[in-house]
């Protein structure tokens, strides 16, 4: 694998309508930030539909089912935030919780308050190993029925599978419906509405992303965060119904949505996090955690650091140089000019159609805020999101 992947090259809509050859010749070979060996790729078999539209190019590694982009990550991009695009997310999993103790149960095991959670009230929660390390990030809402779970390509049977394992005498029904289901993503902040549901069939989860919860912490920014004016929501959609919604706008890939959730400083459930992950290096804690709620597994972790330390690691944002075309890949290293050791990884990298090349970072809490930074040989410049 080279150290670097390309650039996506900025690409007019004038040059797309006279000559998308050339464009899709350009990204053949590219990838997405999502490492391919960290998970199977979620539903291998079923390719999306949407890659047999015009100038699709598939993802790599857990995306591979849909599309990166169409030929035009640019104008995909501009067409999505301003509110005329659609993502396909359906490499993403399903769960379905029924029952009448569904929300209660939710409740005990994960970090968030979902006891009583409201009908087409959308919020995210986190699985929690006893250490306190992420093990699943879930976008959560219930439709009064049964509650929806979706997560991180490949991980829908084993969040499956250990959610049965829970059960005990409880009355929950569980079920991957990843089969059934899938997701698109768009920006839009509106949650569904009964009406809604009963008619089409697709419920909505709405991203909380970067809002405070009731009794919650900000570990960056709690005032002009560039999250605040990201809208963005996933629908959660009957396969037989897909190419139907899908259509209803303009396709945009998934890099098109990866550079607007990096710009938010929008933590990702694969790729910022990693085996040793606590919620408060990713600055979870404002959105995916309720700090006065009942024992759950890796509480103590969440609770200890909050009240008495500072997490070892931080996430950083990047401004990458981009004048040799080039970024470097997921996964690279950190370095500090003149240290010996690596101060982090590059998680998440992408180019913005405003700012350019962009990126996350975890970081050793000791690094320097102010320290100039190299990541695969390119310079860049951080921004504090978790304070040192």
């Amino acid at each position: 694998m080279n150290d670097m992947q390309p650039l996506p090259p900025e690409v007019s809509d004038a040059d797309r309508a006279t000559n998308p050859d050339t464009v899709d010749a350009a990204h053949a070979g590219a990838t997405t930030n999502a490492p391919a060996s960290q998970h199977e790729a979620a539903h291998a078999g079923d390719r999306s539909p949407s890659l047999d539209l015009p100038g699709a190019v598939a993802a790599d590694g857990v995306w591979a089912s849909v599309p990166a982009h169409y030929g035009n990550p640019v104008a995909e991009q501009r067409a999505l935030e301003q509110g005329r695009a659609h993502v396909d997310l359906s490499a993403r999993g399903v769960v379905r919780v029924a029952g009448p103790d569904r929300l209660s149960w939710l409740h005990s095991m994960t970090t968030q308050h979902l006891a009583d959670l409201a009908p087409f009230t959308s919020t995210e929660t986190l699985v929690l190993s006893p250490h306190g390390h992420v093990e699943f990030a879930l976008h959560v809402v219930d439709d009064g029925e049964a509650t929806w779970l979706t997560t991180d390509p490949g991980r829908s049977a084993e969040l499956a599978a250990w959610l049965r394992r829970m059960q005990f005498m409880l009355r929950v029904e569980v079920a991957d419906v990843s089969d059934e289901h899938a997701v698109i993503g768009e920006v839009n902040d509106e949650e569904s509405t009964p009406e809604q549901v009963r008619e089409t069939g697709v419920i909505a989860w709405r991203d909380p992303w970067p809002a405070l919860g009731p009794v919650s912490a900000a570990y960056g920014p709690s005032a002009q965060h560039p999250g605040s004016e990201r809208r963005w929501r996933e629908l959660i959609v009957p396969r037989e119904r897909f190419e139907a919604v899908f259509a209803e706008a303009q396709p945009a890939g998934l890099w098109a949505a990866e550079a607007l959730r990096v710009a938010a400083w929008r933590p990702d459930g694969l790729l910022e996090v990693d085996h040793r992950t606590i919620p408060h290096e990713l600055d979870w804690l404002r959105s995916a955690v309720h700090l006065q709620k009942g024992c759950y597994r890796g509480q103590e972790t969440v609770a200890r650091v909050h009240n008495l330390g500072r997490p070892p690691r931080r996430l950083a944002f990047v401004h990458l140089d981009g004048s040799d075309h080039t970024l470097p890949e997921v996964g690279a290293e950190v370095m500090v000019p003149g240290a010996p050791r690596a101060a982090g990884r590059l998680t998440s990298v992408a180019r913005h159609h405003i700012d350019g090349p962009i990126g996350l970072v975890v970081l050793k809490r000791s690094t320097p805020a102010d320290a100039p930074l190299l990541i695969g040989g390119v310079a860049a410049a951080q921004t504090v999101i978790v304070a040192p």
